[in-house]
């Protein structure tokens, strides 16, 4: 199972970093940054009749897939491709930072963070403390917790550190009993995501959003990832009552980003939206 390897990779990586005075570089960090946008915020504020709010991902590799353009063999313009994002009508920018599986960095999140106005998520596999005060050093608004890779008490602990360091977390659930686990031990949990994605198989299916947004409460916000490519999609989560989508290889393979965010949007030459 590739997530299992993924952990296990995890694990390691972060036993080189447990250091007091790499945490106390980090929390230097922390001090002289700017407070975070409010990532919840901004997708309630930004969703509209015609579509979820995005999250477009900015994503130079899958582990299923190698690198998603050949082009980023030689050069992997983040920064080009988050303002373009921005530009087009995206409402927050999802970074992958990991660097063995999907070839992401954490520099790519500061990098689009100083040059980019949107709210940002740190889409990292987060396992322990240390991740969540990089995190927020390198200017993520909102971290992701993979309720698949994590333990109950992971969970609770992790939502509280992340919420100590002002930052919003998105809870990543893929079946009916990982969201019965959020709804149920993190009451406050404000940002319900369902990925669409098996992580066994690595296929998507939106009808995994269908099926567990109809035991979301109305007070929640929900993210469906994965597996989004069309207009047609897109409609289907309107009717679905979904409040945001993360959208990721699709928007990096169309030949040309802009229109794509605007074709997924509804958002006509005119600036005009369509159904």
């Amino acid at each position: 199972m590739i997530l299992d390897r993924i952990l296990e990779h995890k694990k390691a990586e972060l036993r080189h970093k447990q250091s007091r005075s790499y945490l106390a570089t980090l929390k230097a960090m922390i001090r002289d940054a700017p407070a975070p946008l409010g990532f919840a915020v901004a997708l309630d504020a930004m969703r509209t009749p015609q579509a979820p709010a995005l999250i477009a991902e900015v994503k130079k590799a899958s582990p299923s897939l190698g690198l998603l353009r050949e082009e980023f063999a030689e050069r992997f313009d983040h920064v080009g491709i988050a303002k373009a994002y921005c530009d087009h009508g995206a409402s927050a920018v999802s970074v992958l930072t990991d660097r063995d599986f999907f070839q992401g960095d954490l520099c790519y999140l500061k990098d689009i963070k100083q040059a980019v106005p949107l709210p940002v998520l740190d889409k990292e596999f987060m396992i322990g403390d240390i991740q969540f005060y990089e995190a927020r050093a390198y200017g993520a608004d909102a971290v992701l917790l993979i309720v698949a890779a994590l333990e109950r008490r992971q969970l609770i602990d992790f939502h509280a550190l992340a919420s100590e360091l002002a930052l919003d977390t998105l809870f990543e659930t893929h079946h009916e009993r990982e969201l019965d686990l959020v709804l149920e031990w993190i009451p406050d949990a404000r940002l319900i995501g369902i990925n669409n994605r098996d992580l066994k198989t690595f296929t998507t299916d939106l009808e995994v959003t269908f099926r567990l947004a109809k035991r979301i409460p109305a007070d929640k916000l929900i993210v469906s990832e994965s597996g989004i490519h069309s207009r047609r999609d897109v409609l289907r989560l309107v009717e679905a009552g979904v409040h945001a989508m993360l959208v990721g290889e699709s928007l990096i393979r169309a030949e040309r980003t802009g229109e794509k965010v605007r074709e997924l949007l509804g958002i006509g030459a005119s600036g005009v939206t369509r159904q």
